[in-house]
């Protein structure tokens, strides 16, 4: 565990030292070798390597991007200065969680502490040999110099953002809502940053969904009208709603599964937190399956808040053309035609979903993730973008594909009054006759639509996730 660690947080080599410079200006002509009063990623690499600085790769290609304000490749001295000064600003604030007793120092056990407390655990010796990379003086403490000089030039600057590359995070949005919260620190807490996590989070689901909403609609028409006898494909679903409303009918019900996104986020968030405390006694840590308790519960309450959402989104989806203006006029047919019952048909199912699709996404990304960091981590714990995109695509596949059955009947069920007679019954009965009339592979239509969704989907939140952080100033 200790090479993982070492790897992904700390560098073989110490920063430049303070005292034998006389301000950011000596270093800042150091490394602007060509004179032409910038430094861009080329100079600012070679620099610190000439000068011995050991740093992550793409750590100069980030900084230079993180402080170039007017976008011109490079970092002219302002720039370069105001970069330092914020970075260190930060990893001021990192160092004061880090040293648990206030003396301006940090020993091996408040390492081992907070390591813990962000869900990563590791032996006393392994903390104390992370302690003596950083340790200059040799005394097994690091003061705040030599903790600056160790990550100056680092872009992750501390270890609540090295721990979340591996944290699996609902940012994926693959326009399911069952997922496990989103999981945030006391500094996070405390500090604001959580909600501008949220909004970056919304942002990217609003986005992802909108980008692939129509596979959404072509799933959600084969869930309900495909069968044996009426065989729908995935091109014939996008001919037939092309036909009857036109391109733009494929992103119908996309508003309103775009709006729920944002009260849905923030009651599951808070939720979250309260069935964390409930479930776990006071003083100890969080484990494992209390974090999966809590959040599927949180998801639950989060589903049992929105659910007449869900249930119009589903109406607005398959609507044929003119048939509703708008959500609220869709809220006002389905209220004066079928009463408030109407707006919670297929909770069951979607509440018993939770369970195996948050269980198992969450089972096999951990495994994903091990295997990834026995197997690979050799030198650096940071797994890159294609490797985190990999791990959340199959494991919410795997999700998808444990609870896909259940979806179809809560889509089947919210869609009961668009149906003839026949096809108008309980949980129980749908199965019966699903399993009877199409045998057991007619629980899984429309999932082909729905599996492709996943990659664009992952990759659009992901993209969009990062350049939102960057825009609210969460991410330098």
């Amino acid at each position: 565990m200790y090479h993982v660690i070492r790897g992904f947080i700390l560098t073989d080599s110490r920063c430049w030292d303070p005292d034998s410079q006389r301000s950011y200006q000596d270093l800042f002509d150091k490394l602007d070798t060509n004179k032409d009063g910038k430094v861009d990623v080329a100079e600012l690499r070679a620099g610190l390597t000439a000068m011995g600085i050991s740093f992550r790769k793409g750590a100069a290609q980030k900084i230079v991007s993180s402080g170039d304000k007017n976008k011109d490749g490079g970092l002219d001295f302002n720039e370069f200065n105001k970069y330092l000064k914020e970075h260190e600003k930060k990893l001021r604030l990192t160092f004061k969680s880090l040293d648990k007793n206030n003396d301006g120092r940090i020993d091996a056990s408040e390492i081992k502490q907070s390591l813990e407390e962000l869900g990563m655990d590791i032996t006393q010796e392994e903390a104390q040999t992370i302690l003596q990379s950083m340790d200059i003086d040799g005394t097994m403490m690091v003061d705040w110099n030599e903790w600056r000089d160790h990550f100056l030039f680092n872009p992750a600057h501390n270890l609540n953002e090295i721990v979340r590359y591996w944290k699996h995070s609902t940012v994926l949005d693959i326009g399911e809502s069952i997922a496990i919260p989103d999981e945030f620190t006391e500094e996070e807490k405390t500090s604001g940053g959580w909600w501008k996590q949220l909004a970056a989070g919304a942002m990217a689901g609003a986005v992802s969904r909108t980008g692939t909403a129509p596979l959404d609609r072509v799933k959600v028409f084969m869930q309900v009208h495909s069968s044996k006898s009426n065989r729908i494909t995935l091109l014939g679903g996008f001919k037939q709603m092309i036909k009857e409303g036109g391109v733009a009918s494929l992103w119908r019900g996309n508003g309103i599964n775009v709006l729920k996104i944002a009260p849905e986020t923030a009651i599951k968030f808070m939720a979250y937190e309260q069935y964390k405390k409930l479930l776990t006694p006071e003083g100890e840590k969080v484990q494992t399956y209390q974090r999966f308790m809590a959040g599927s519960l949180a998801g639950a309450t989060a589903q049992s808040s929105i659910y007449p959402m869900e249930v119009m989104k589903t109406r607005l989806t398959l609507g044929k053309t003119g048939q509703y203006n708008g959500m609220f006029d869709c809220a006002k047919k389905i209220l004066r035609k079928e009463g408030i019952k109407a707006f919670y048909k297929g909770y069951t199912p979607n509440m018993i979903g939770i369970i195996p699709y948050a269980g198992i996404d969450l089972a096999v990304y951990e495994s994903l993730k091990n295997a990834w960091l026995s197997r690979y981590a050799k030198d650096t714990a940071n797994p890159g973008i294609l490797v985190l995109l990999g791990c959340g695509t199959i494991s919410s596949t795997c999700g998808q594909l444990a609870s896909y059955p259940l979806a179809l009947l809560r889509t089947r069920m919210q869609a009961q009054a668009t149906l003839d007679a026949s096809d108008k019954s309980t949980m129980s009965g749908l199965v019966k006759g699903i399993l009877a009339n199409e045998g057991f592979f007619g629980l899984y239509r429309g999932i082909l639509p729905n599996f492709m969704k996943v990659i664009p989907a992952v990759s659009i939140s992901y993209v969009v996730y990062e350049y939102m952080k960057t825009g609210l100033g969460i991410s330098k």
